[in-house]
């Protein structure tokens, strides 16, 4: 049975209609603006981001998806070189996909941009409509990017659906049940109970479900990128009166632009590990908790207290976590916009691009594992083998990869961004009254926020002597 099927079905379908509909309202709504041609322009471009909801999971599908080559790839690397060479497969095949994607998005844009040089600019035609057609054209993208956003929820809220489904199955130990299955075909009319068909079915459709929750995660981090670009140009905007003044800073010539551009990237991957910090500090902890206190052989139940303790133990360190990561993001969304104006827009422009291709990376890389664990449960049917232990073990790599530190890039670039936004108003308005004490300010923010950085992971690592 092909669980994909309909999910993908879904998506296309949603996107169809949706850029008929676009064409359809532009007309109706805007059929004379400029030379009678913008409608037709404008609605172009918002479907090249309703595309990219459709095209995009298709990609991911190609890497993550239980019959992709990548995922049997992985599964060929652990049969012969265990865990290790599984998750070097994974790595290769979330790099592959960061390319990928990423060509995909800037084609996608780059019809954007095309259809933009059709509306007139102000720059060049006093009769033009707007300023810079194509970061309007950008905005339009993620416009039409997140036009695709409800659909995008659903199929990721099926992968969840799935898992739990499957979970429940096995946690509620039912084939051990005592007279279940005569139970079962008195209370229900079941004729023929089949455990082992049913368990066959879960955990295939779990796979379906991994697949479209790897789909999700680039769209919606795409959208935060996309959207970025918008948002940073309102602020290039109001920091050089509409393009009248200061333009040559937003140049690699201009020092302070290229060192933003430098420590954007820097920002990206300390917020990568410091948020794997926090799931490797908190699994230990409950790896330790059930290693002393429940009995982990047999089929016997572990106690309700039990298990709220474990659950008690990963939201701490979860929200520990949270609480550095947050306040080093939100000083240092401060002190760069402190420090000088250009140097902040380098430092959003590298959060957006390196954040991108870290989250696509890690998204499919989790999934390509996640799955391939999969194939071994479902196809090859060698649960409990070696093979399996491998898979699994590239399962746990992949977990806080797709769920943690990936998805976690989209509310960061989100944040940065539209808190950014004001930071450096605040900053601009500041500087011109008193610069001496915007300075003093850069420094406290940046001090205060390399303390978070710092406690990120001293204050979150395994400390053995809480033993």
């Amino acid at each position: 049975m092909d669980f994909e099927a309909p999910l993908t079905s879904l998506v296309w379908i949603t996107s169809i209609i949706s850029i008929i509909v676009t064409y359809i309202v532009s007309y109706y709504m805007i059929p004379t603006l400029g030379d009678g041609t913008i409608w037709w322009k404008l609605a172009s471009i918002i479907s090249c981001g309703t595309l990219a909801g459709a095209l995009i999971p298709e990609l991911v599908k190609v890497f993550t998806s239980t019959k992709s080559s990548h995922v049997k790839e992985v599964v060929k690397s652990a049969q012969e070189g265990g865990a290790s060479l599984g998750i070097l497969s994974g790595f290769v095949a979330g790099n592959f996909s960061a390319y990928w994607l990423g060509l995909c998005m800037v084609g996608l844009m780059g019809m954007g941009y095309y259809f933009s040089r059709g509306i007139p600019d102000l720059q060049h035609d006093p009769a033009g409509l707007m300023l810079a057609p194509a970061v309007f054209a950008f905005g339009l993208v993620a416009f039409g990017f997140l036009g695709m956003g409800p659909v995008t929820i659903a199929v990721d809220s099926y992968g969840p659906v799935t898992d739990n489904a499957q979970s429940v199955y096995e946690l509620s130990l039912i084939e051990n049940v005592p007279g279940i299955e005569a139970e079962l075909k008195k209370d229900y009319n079941i004729v023929e109970v089949k455990f082992e068909r049913a368990k066959h079915l879960l955990e295939a459709n779990d796979g379906a479900g991994n697949t479209f929750k790897a789909t999700a995660k680039p769209v919606l981090i795409g959208t935060a990128v996309v959207g970025a670009t918008t948002m940073i140009f309102s602020i290039i905007m109001a920091l050089t009166g509409g393009l009248t003044h200061d333009v040559a800073n937003l140049s690699l010539l201009h020092a302070p632009f290229l060192l933003g551009l430098i420590t954007g990237g820097a920002t990206i991957y300390w917020f990568t590990g410091a948020s794997m910090q926090a799931v490797t500090t908190g699994a230990y902890r409950a790896v330790e908790f059930i290693k002393a206190n429940i009995k982990l052989e047999g089929v016997e139940k572990a106690s309700v207290s039990d298990s709220k303790k474990v659950v008690e133990i990963c939201t701490k360190y979860a929200q520990k976590g949270m609480f550095n990561i947050f306040l080093a993001v939100f000083f240092a969304t401060l002190a760069f916009a402190f420090i000088e104006p250009f140097f902040f827009i380098g430092y959003l422009i590298s959060i957006a691009i390196f954040g991108l291709y870290q989250a696509i990376f890690m998204a499919n890389a989790g999934g390509a594992w996640d799955n391939a664990k999969k194939v071994v449960e479902v196809d090859l049917k060698q649960k409990g083998t070696p093979l399996h232990d491998a898979t699994v073990i590239g399962d746990t790599v992949g977990d806080p990869f797709k769920d943690t530190s990936s998805v976690a890039m989209n509310p960061i670039i989100k944040f940065t961004t539209l808190f950014g936004l004001l930071a450096v108003e605040l900053a601009v308005t500041l500087s011109s009254n008193n610069p001496l004490l915007t300075r003093i300010l850069a420094v406290a923010f940046f001090l205060v926020s390399v303390y978070f950085v710092r406690r990120s992971f001293y204050g979150m690592r395994i400390d053995t002597r809480a033993n």
